[in-house]
């Protein structure tokens, strides 16, 4: 059957903490009808225009890590309504979730929408995959013109998702999404000031016919 964001969350202590703080009732009501382990319209255009994303895995030691993965926007690709897929591109090399993700493929992921102050939270397996013995896998995640060496790709499978309400969540934009904002403006300013040189050469030349 498939399972809920919060039936995988909900531990016995998180129920505890839930039963302790007052709130059990209200999550045993919202996770009865929360059953999203496949992506819909919504999900698929917000993760198509993300540029970036958090994953979390544990190593041996039970300690979890939290990695920031980047890309131009469009850089994780919906393979279906189960799946993601990304190059992983070289970074520091320190292989960090590799490793974790070779012992245990359990992971979770925060994608973010901080203009909008929306996110997006979902848990996955993930599994990785050699590109160079997956051509139509490759071309699939190939960016072209992008600067990052693809050394594997990465498979997420999705259990499931949930998204987060917008509180805390503090707006940040992007220079691109400044530039286009401004847009507007800088091109009424290169317009008035046509127009005030347009003014200036004409009070200058009635000034000469005088």
């Amino acid at each position: 059957m498939p399972y809920g964001f919060l039936d995988i969350a909900t531990t016995p202590s998180v129920h505890a903490a839930q039963v302790a703080h007052g709130s059990a009732g209200l999550y045993e009501k919202v996770g009865a009808n929360r059953t999203f382990d496949r992506f819909g319209p919504a999900e698929e255009a917000f993760i198509a225009a993300r540029d970036s994303f958090y994953l979390a895995s544990v190593s041996e030691t039970g300690w979890p890590y939290v990695q920031h993965r980047g890309g131009p926007p469009g850089f994780v690709k919906i393979l279906d309504d189960k799946t993601l897929g990304f190059a992983d591109f070289r970074g520091n090399r320190q292989y960090i979730s590799l490793g974790n993700t070779a012992v245990n493929d359990r992971v979770a992921l925060i994608l973010m929408d901080y203009p909008a102050r929306r996110r997006l939270k979902l848990y996955a397996r993930i599994e990785a995959r050699d590109l160079a013995a997956d051509a139509a896998l490759a071309e699939k995640l190939t960016l072209p013109g992008y600067r990052g060496i693809p050394e594997r790709a990465f498979l997420l499978h999705l259990e499931a998702f949930d998204w987060n309400c917008p509180q805390h969540i503090t707006p940040r934009f992007t220079e691109s999404e400044v530039a286009a904002a401004v847009a507007p403006l800088r091109a009424r300013l290169a317009e008035l000031e046509t127009e005030n040189q347009a003014l200036r050469d004409a009070l200058a030349h009635r000034g000469d016919s005088l």
